[in-house]
């Protein structure tokens, strides 16, 4: 008879000895142009406060998309330098889309009809043409520009789902929720009760003013289909550029494979 086979059993590798995996590559170009962007559309708003342009300045849609905007891509700057994934798709389609209906709506529909209703209050001797041209600017065209180009250069198409549409379309119901209830809440001889025409109350009524409000959200929803069949049409070019890359870069010193 043979002799049973004895296995020797090799002891297991404590936790601490264990070497974590290789921390993703960090990316200093989409730092840069991710933090350029959150500086641009952080700008806008910054100078129309300090201006009075707009007044009240943080009641309009376009001052608060712009700050929302900042910070998705303050928060995507720190991840693409620390080497981490990038914003969920459900986060980043609906930056784009309020990116989109900013600049869409002020160059397709405000500048003609008589110009953006955010006109610069000159209540200071500090506010002046320049300034209120520069915020426009930021608000209206840099910011809305930036985020395009960061969709279409350093993300990843086949993303977007017509899925996510709801839930981008909820930024823009509680704004309209929250101007009628500041509407209401406000006397009828206040200022700016309503921000934009389409939506005083006083002018159309809550049902005038709801009907153009869904006439909105269901361009808004087009939009949103819009942007996501585009998403899975696009070339590559954030993978083309990450493989361009890898081609240039010399190889790494190590031991034979």
């Amino acid at each position: 008879m043979t002799p049973p086979r004895t296995t020797t059993l090799l002891p297991r590798p404590r936790a601490a000895e264990v070497l974590p995996g290789p921390a993703a590559p960090r990316r200093p170009w989409a730092t840069t142009l991710r933090a350029t962007a959150c500086g641009a559309a952080a700008a806008g708003p910054v100078i129309a406060l300090a201006t009075g342009y707009a007044s009240p300045t943080l009641i309009h849609f376009t001052v608060l998309a712009n700050l929302l905007i900042a910070g998705a891509f303050g928060w995507s700057a720190v991840r693409s330098w620390r080497g981490g994934p990038p914003l969920s798709p459900g986060l980043s389609g609906g930056v784009l889309l309020l990116a989109a209906v900013t600049g869409l709506m002020y160059h397709l529909v405000l500048v003609n009809h008589g110009g953006s209703p955010m006109s610069a209050s000159r209540a200071g001797p500090d506010t002046g043409t320049d300034w209120s041209t520069t915020a426009s600017l930021l608000l209206h065209t840099v910011t809305p520009s930036a985020v395009a180009a960061d969709w279409l250069v350093l993300t990843t198409p086949r993303t977007l789902r017509l899925a996510h549409v709801p839930l981008w379309l909820s930024a823009p119901a509680v704004y309209l929720g929250a101007v009628l209830t500041r509407g209401a809440l406000l006397s009828p001889d206040a200022p700016a009760r309503y921000p934009y025409p389409f939506l005083d109350v006083d002018t159309y009524g809550y049902v005038g003013a709801l009907t153009q409000a869904l006439a909105l959200g269901l361009l808004f929803a087009a939009l949103g289909v819009l942007i996501t069949t585009v998403d899975h049409l696009r070339p590559n070019v954030a993978g083309w550029v990450q493989h361009r890359r890898n081609r240039i870069s010399p190889p790494a010193a190590g031991g034979l494979k």
